[in-house]
């Protein structure tokens, strides 16, 4: 893909039909503040560059009838997301429908050249599937703070070896095409905005509880980033004052206490104290324990499971709480890897944050988990690229 868009307008138009998928003229002028003689010079301008293509006749609103316009068919874009354990990477077209997807575990810690092997490795596999010749874009999700403008991961906690890497420049060297990186929350709330639950709402929260913990922030149906990029790192809220030692220096962070490994950390410590002989069984067979067994204790009942799934309910509650009361989103949307807790986990949380903020906050507020699972991150990964190409150069 080496045209773009020349102007706004154009802009407008290549997202319309990204979001909308195929439509007339007379519909994207309904859309659209411009004349229809001006209309008719951006479409046609569109259409010279190769980047929207004639898609048959539309049909008749009474009188002469319109072409239907859509995005050239062959543009590819690359969606990867990269989280602490596994990397997910996926092919889609221009109006983000995922053709093919892959998923490998990979841990974060093994450091950017070993992730970014695979990663490639992943890619080569899908092209040599026939889904794509190449890649117009690329999107890149990381699992910490990232300089936005740059593409660079800053002091990530749970990503030793990245701080400083120029992910953006190196990938796009190596895919030959243009590349945008952000954290990887950021693409999950992208991804829920343009295919999943958030579709209709443009002011919400998206909070992703994994091995780290992290909120998506999206205002007028833009994800806010903040000054440097770092909005959102919830993760980093102190919820027990002098509590447990945090990845990141501190004491007493939401992380620390309710993610991924603090939640497999605290089954194993009350399995082998003896209060679970659900979880002292799984332990014993398996050697360890994940957020998984926990899930499948609280569904056979086991009271310490259940204790856990609500105490970390109520933490992440809490700090949801003070978001909702300060934010006043339309809608707060959980994912990652935690939410395989399921209805007991956002019971918890729905408690505590309709408990804890104001009723003119939380009145008609719903508190859902995401729809798309590991596709929400690769979907918002390659919208954040198309953002990029569908604004003017």
């Amino acid at each position: 893909m080496t045209a773009r868009p020349a102007n706004a307008h154009q802009a407008r138009l290549l997202r319309l039909l990204r979001d909308g998928g195929p439509n007339s003229r007379a519909q994207l002028g309904d859309q659209v503040d411009l004349s229809r003689s001006k209309l008719a010079v951006e479409v046609d301008r569109l259409l010279e560059t190769g980047l929207v293509v004639a898609d048959g006749l539309a049909a008749s609103r009474g009188g002469r009838r319109s072409h239907n316009i859509r995005l050239a068919p062959g543009l590819r874009f690359l969606g990867v997301d990269i989280g602490a354990t596994s990397v997910d990477v996926a092919v889609t077209n221009a109006e983000l429908e995922v053709l093919g997807h892959l998923n490998h575990p990979m841990d974060v810690r093994e450091g950017p050249v070993a992730v970014f092997e695979q990663v490639l490795a992943m890619a080569a596999k899908l092209t040599s599937s026939g889904l794509a010749d190449g890649f117009d874009g690329a999107g890149i999700g990381v699992p910490g703070p990232v300089r936005f403008p740059e593409g660079v991961p800053v002091a990530p906690p749970i990503m030793p070896g990245w701080d400083g890497f120029p992910v953006r420049e190196a990938l796009s060297q190596e895919l030959g095409c243009p590349v945008m990186v952000d954290n990887d929350v950021n693409l999950m709330a992208m991804g829920e905005q343009h295919a999943g639950v958030a579709r209709s709402v443009a002011d919400f929260l998206c909070v992703k509880i994994g091995t780290g913990i992290g909120c998506g922030i999206v205002v007028g149906g833009e994800v806010y980033r903040g000054t440097t990029g770092s909005a959102g790192d919830i993760g980093h809220i102190q919820v027990v004052p002098d509590g447990r030692a945090c990845a990141c220096g501190n004491r007493g962070c939401l992380e620390a206490h309710f993610s991924g490994a603090a939640l497999a950390r605290d089954a194993e410590d009350a399995a082998r104290a003896g209060h679970s002989e659900e979880l002292a069984g799984r332990l014993a067979a398996a050697g360890r324990l994940t957020g998984a067994d926990v899930a499948a204790g609280a569904a056979a009942g086991d009271a310490t499971s259940l204790a856990l799934i609500r105490e970390g309910g109520d933490r992440v509650g809490q700090v949801i709480a003070a978001l909702v009361s300060f934010f006043n989103p339309g809608l707060v949307v959980i994912g990652g890897g935690v939410t395989g807790l399921g209805h007991n986990l956002l019971a918890a949380v729905r408690t505590q944050v309709y408990r804890t903020s104001l009723p003119l906050a939380t009145g008609n507020l719903p508190i859902v988990l995401g729809e798309l699972g590991a596709a929400a991150g690769v979907t918002g990964a390659a919208r954040l690229i198309s953002d990029h190409l569908f604004s003017p150069a």
